[in-house]
């Protein structure tokens, strides 16, 4: 697996020597385009505006238009030379409670791994931060930008969440209304909660579309005629109520405890809210 960036965890005056390793991959099966009359790929050439002709790979420069038609020529040396030590740092600028950040704001994964020599203070950091149930939130340049990001203490490890800015989160698009509840239909949701309870399995889940996707291709190659598969009934929610009772007794859910509503709600997954006219 690839190096993303080399640099360092910056805690304080500790100083910590790590690399960074994408931790997710892509698992979408991949098409091509066909020309429809004789089943021959489409290929996408890259053209100058100018003169017309095919330009390689090695002959395309990156450029800003600062005006019509006028550009400067960026290299990726340039780039490179901008950052010093401090830009390739990941600099912790604070600590806060590993629930507090929304989810919206989150964007890509990473493995953190210690360099040599920066092992025992990297595992320090894991374990004081998961002893505290504290995030750090932190600032690094990876490629071209500069990114906010999280570190998460993990059992088995350290992960960095890079974050959107607040300016990239768009806010809710519509204003709809959010009747409130009854307590009844309120005690009736949470103990149907409370019996699909189950600690979070991720090997227990997996693309089934995507396995469907692959059995039409199978069967595509091996010329057997494509099944159209056969549609799910799903019914209209007529009465609320009814509809909790029905899930619950057909779950053969017990009653909680203690009813999750005497509890506070949690503010930690907030969202900007639509700015009023």
């Amino acid at each position: 697996m690839a190096v993303v960036q080399k640099g360092a965890i910056s805690f304080g005056l500790v100083y910590i020597p790590v690399s960074l390793y994408s931790a997710t991959q892509d698992g979408d099966i991949g098409f091509n385009q066909l020309h429809k009359a004789d089943k021959s790929r489409i290929r996408y050439k890259k053209v100058c505006g100018h003169c017309g002709k095919e330009v390689e790979a090695k002959d395309i420069v990156r450029g800003f238009e600062y005006a019509k038609d006028k550009y400067v020529i960026v290299t990726d040396e340039e780039i490179e030379a901008l950052k010093t030590q401090k830009d390739r740092t990941i600099t912790i600028l604070s600590f806060t409670g590993l629930d507090e950040i929304s989810p919206i704001y989150y964007d890509r994964s990473y493995y953190v791994v210690p360099q040599k020599g920066g092992g025992k203070a990297l595992e320090l950091l894991r374990q004081a931060m998961l002893n505290t149930q504290r995030a750090a939130l932190g600032k690094t340049v990876l490629g071209n930008s500069e990114k906010l990001l999280v570190i998460l203490p993990r059992e088995d490890g350290m992960l960095i969440q890079t974050l959107l800015y607040q300016d990239e989160i768009k806010e809710i698009p519509v204003d709809y209304d959010r009747p409130k509840a009854t307590e009844a239909e309120l005690a009736m949701a949470e103990q149907l909660i409370h019996g699909m309870e189950e600690p979070f399995a991720p090997e227990k889940y997996h693309d089934e579309f995507r396995e469907k996707l692959k059995a039409l291709i199978a069967d595509k190659i091996a010329g057997k005629a494509v099944v159209e598969a056969k549609e799910e009934k799903v019914g209209a929610v007529v009465d609320l109520m009814e509809a909790l009772k029905a899930s619950v007794k057909g779950m053969g859910v017990k009653k909680p405890a203690k009813s999750v509503a005497q509890k506070s709600a949690s503010p930690k997954t907030r969202v900007p809210k639509k700015k009023e006219a």
